[in-house]
């Protein structure tokens, strides 16, 4: 067994030893279970993963038929307040021990890191009328970043517009939550290639309607993110309207679910278009070459299965074809793909195991053509040719990715979850943004109340 291999596995097991040593569950007490005197077990088969009645009532507006009932309505028939600001925080902190197999020799090859708190969450929903609910989250710190408070997801939603049954979302969501959610994953790893594809947080307007087992859902987004963009010069004396678009063109996109015998299928699609990634570096590098400034198209789709095994097994999939049209220079379109696999063992209320496996293969990424004009910019190794055109390696290979996560977590309470993570890198450090494969060993704790 080769040392980091002997490390890691060490690792878990005394975590493992430790853990078993610790208080057993109590009572949680989040913002939903305030508001319906339930326990998070209630919503969640291993917090923070959602099981089928959780699912339902996220669908449901976060309401229950006695939704009322505790309501404060101040002699106002129409008016419906919570009796204390439905609100919850989230925070986590973890220590890791990472380990990389470096390209150069001399180089450090490894370091510890106490990552506490890697985030703090406020979080806050409720259902507003019979049909409108609210939710949103805002960080207050992430990742040793302090100072500055970023919103994510941030939305209003009425379930049923015009008697129709179509359900309307307005404001900033992620666009992969139609497959996966990210934020109610067991593992600390992410589920990297909806990253890579750029469709996790973005600001716009998804409809949804179901039709028994079938399910369709179409939105559409800005397309660029939700930084702040550009401002623009708007009526009245001197009053520039801050603008949180850039991109002329939306970004629209949709998916179809199916429910077979209990595997949920999904087929998603994409089309939108963003900034030349590549011609933005280089108007930043003196003596670069002037390449022509244009816009990349963008297409994705994708296919997503899942299901459940007994009462304690859920397993998913999700692949993704990305095609990128005129993305380093006009007239020249690239390709890649990529997805994970994952399996979720809820053991008992105190234990639950998740393996995740990320991979992406960069595709045309891998190597460039030089009569693309990138020679001399991130090109460093002229291995190839094909016709006599020089081939190069470029930056983009780095969308090459294949990792192996285990995680254990054992839940102090049921709103209080201690984590040991293990990831193993077998990305090849021969490709030319891969100076390393980078392993860890993580643990920490996550908890909301």
């Amino acid at each position: 067994m080769r040392p980091i291999a002997l490390r890691l596995a060490t690792g878990l097991l005394l975590a493992a030893g430790l853990l078993t040593l610790l208080p057993q569950p109590a009572a949680a007490i989040p913002a939903f279970a305030r508001q319906t005197g339930m326990s998070c077990n209630t919503c969640h088969a291993a917090v923070p993963k959602l099981n089928s009645f959780g699912e339902d009532f996220a669908a449901n507006g976060y309401r229950l038929p006695n939704w009322k009932e505790n309501r404060e309505s101040f002699g106002d028939e129409r008016l419906a307040l919570p009796p204390s600001v439905p609100l919850a925080v989230r925070i986590q902190g973890f220590g890791q021990l990472r380990e990389a197999d470096r390209a150069a020799a001399d180089e450090e090859a490894a370091n510890a890191d106490f990552q506490a708190p890697y985030f703090i969450k406020l979080l806050g929903g409720a259902p507003l009328t019979e049909h409108i609910n609210a939710y949103f989250y805002g960080i207050f710190a992430e990742k040793g970043e302090n100072g500055s408070v970023l919103i994510e997801d941030a939305w209003i939603r009425h379930d049923d517009i015009f008697g129709t049954g179509v359900e309307l979302q307005l404001g900033q969501f992620q666009v992969s939550d139609l497959m996966f959610p990210r934020e109610v994953r067991l593992p600390f790893q992410d589920y990297i290639p909806y990253r890579m594809a750029g469709i996790t947080y973005d600001r716009g307007l998804l409809l949804g309607r179901g039709f028994g087992p079938v399910s369709l859902s179409l939105g559409v987004t800005n397309g660029n993110g939700i930084d702040e963009s550009r401002t623009l010069t708007a009526s009245g004396y001197e009053r520039p309207d801050h603008s949180f678009d850039n991109n002329d063109q939306k970004a629209v996109f949709g998916r179809l679910g199916f429910d077979i015998a209990g595997v949920g299928l999904g087929l998603f699609g994409y089309t939108g278009q963003q900034p030349n990634a590549f011609q933005q570096e280089m108007d930043n590098i003196d003596g670069s070459p002037t390449l022509p400034e244009h816009i990349a198209d963008k297409r994705i789709v994708g296919l997503d299965l899942s299901g459940q095994v007994g009462g304690s097994v859920y397993w998913y999939f999700q692949g993704l074809y990305n095609q990128w049209n005129d993305f380093l220079v006009e007239g020249e379109d690239y390709s890649w793909w990529g997805g994970f696999a994952g399996v979720d063992w809820i053991l008992s209320r105190e234990w639950a195991f998740s393996l995740l496996y990320n991979y992406a293969d960069a595709d045309d990424f891998d190597e460039v053509r030089l009569s693309d004009n990138l020679a001399g910019l991130q090109a460093t190794d002229f291995d190839t040719s094909v016709g006599g055109d020089p081939l190069a390696d470029t930056r983009y290979d780095g969308i090459n990715l294949n990792t192996l996560t285990l995680t254990g977590s054992y839940y102090f309470a049921t709103n209080v979850r201690g984590v040991v993570e293990a990831n193993y890198d077998f990305q090849d450090t021969d490709d030319f943004a891969h100076l390393e494969r980078s392993h860890y060993l993580l643990l920490g704790l996550d908890a909301a109340f």
